[in-house]
């Protein structure tokens, strides 16, 4: 992990700080930079599943929301369990 976290580091997305009250541990936080990175990465898939969604028909689109309640469902019964 401390590798991980260094070339995190090194690449400036993350910043490692000084535990306030123990010199053994670091406080890792996302970068200004890590920050653009996620967010940039995450409105790539869902333009990516935007331009998916557009090219079902309405048939796969009635299907696919049925296929949602379903699996919504199974996960709050999971989630009562």
């Amino acid at each position: 992990m401390t590798r991980v976290i260094a070339s995190l580091a090194d690449l400036g997305l993350v910043r490692r700080a000084p535990h306030p009250t123990d010199g053994r541990q670091v406080i890792v936080s996302l970068s200004d930079e890590g920050e653009q990175v996620i967010t940039g990465e995450a409105a790539a898939r869902e333009a990516w599943l935007r331009g998916k969604l557009d090219e079902l028909t309405d048939e796969q689109r009635v299907t696919l929301s049925s296929a949602v309640g379903i699996l919504n469902g199974l996960i709050a019964a999971e989630e009562k369990a």
